[in-house]
């Protein structure tokens, strides 16, 4: 800000003329000037506007191109996409972003124009009252997707509802028992740390982030990587709040992840066929044996091991092989059999499992 001072002209001649009353004029209109800037400031408006335009590069069959909308937000703009409403290229006004002519079709046209453009400037003058004023925020209540997401535990809420919805269709239970987890330990966080159940989604900030991934590490107990993993599926809870509108700042910006790196071992050739040789003398211990080194022969995880069929076993020059898919990745996979997971097959072989798998996992 530039602060202006006036200042009286000094003069030294006749009395003795004290420069006192001369700077303390100065420093009251100085005062006035930034209070005048300072009331400026406050009455300037957000400069809102919908605009109208054809997707020129598609044609319906009836011969008619799709009305777009964008909104602007100051130097801001967000793509809302179509209108709903197709019209003939020709008729379309660019300037006005409307339609030529007088006719009860064009008429009708423009009314319902009309009628999106005003609708989105009511939503924007409610909006603008509130300090979450923002082109996704209007965009959600202009496309009736508004939701009473005003608190992290709301937003918990409709992310792993939504996520409940798609399991058996586009994701495994796993996945929403990843983020059912990640729930309860932020929830016990909250009461622990904060005593609070709630907190609403503008006070979640880098502090609130650095003592949850603290807490994970001491009073949960999880190692550095586990902990780094359960942040990440944290992260997507913010993530969906920011997409929705309702979350306007990203807690966790310049926030990084590091895992550390894991030196897991391997067993030895030995180590393995002891582990096969070993009399258990116990029914479940000899499953979960035989699943385990099923799977080191096949390189298999243990869900693809819990999916195989008979279907999945099939025969090609005499020779045996596993085809199936990946369920993590989908990805087809061919594994030639060896004599020890055939040998595991022909043990359960002739046994009924659920659903008619061939592992008794």
């Amino acid at each position: 800000m530039i602060t202006e001072v006036f200042l009286l002209p000094y003069t030294t001649s006749g009395s003795n003329v004290s420069d006192k009353p001369r700077l303390q004029m100065a420093g009251v209109r100085t005062r006035l000037l930034f209070r005048l800037q300072l009331k400026a400031v406050k009455c300037m408006k957000a400069i809102f506007r919908a605009v109208f335009y054809l997707r020129s590069n598609y044609v319906n069959k009836e011969g008619k191109t799709p009305v777009m909308l964008r909104i602007y937000l100051n130097n801001e703009r967000l793509s809302i996409g179509s209108t709903g409403i197709a019209v003939q290229q020709s008729q379309w006004d660019r300037e006005k972003e409307r339609l030529k002519g007088r006719t009860t079709e064009v008429l009708s046209t423009n009314l319902e124009l009309d009628n999106i453009q005003s609708g989105l400037q009511t939503i924007f003058k409610k909006v603008e009252m509130t300090d979450e004023v923002s082109l996704e925020r209007i965009k959600s209540e202009y496309l009736g997707k508004k939701e009473d997401v005003d608190t992290l535990m709301s937003l918990f809420n409709k992310h792993n509802s939504d996520v409940a919805r798609q399991v058996g269709v586009s994701v495994g239970a796993a996945t929403l028992q990843k983020y059912n987890v990640c729930k309860k330990h932020f929830s016990n966080f909250l009461r622990d740390k904060y005593g609070r159940s709630d907190i609403r989604l503008s006070e979640l900030g880098y502090i609130v982030i650095h003592d949850f991934d603290i807490y994970l590490r001491t009073v949960v107990g999880q190692n550095p990587n586990t902990a780094t993993r359960m942040m990440k599926t944290f992260k997507t809870i913010t993530i969906l709040g920011r997409k929705l509108g309702v979350l306007h700042h990203d807690p966790f910006l310049n926030i990084r992840f590091h895992m550390e790196p894991v030196n897991r071992g391997f067993l030895t050739d030995e180590e393995i066929l002891k582990i096969a040789n070993k009399d258990f003398g116990i029914g479940r211990l000899e499953l979960v044996r035989d699943v385990f080194v099923f799977s080191c022969f096949t390189g298999l995880a243990y869900i693809d091991v819990y999916n195989l069929t008979p279907e999945n076993i099939v025969t090609l020059n005499g020779k045996q092989w596993i085809m199936t898919k990946r369920q993590k990745t989908s990805v087809e996979t061919n594994v030639l059999l060896l004599d020890i997971p055939k040998s595991i097959i022909a043990k359960y072989s002739g046994k009924t499992y659920r659903d008619g798998n061939s592992s008794p996992c």
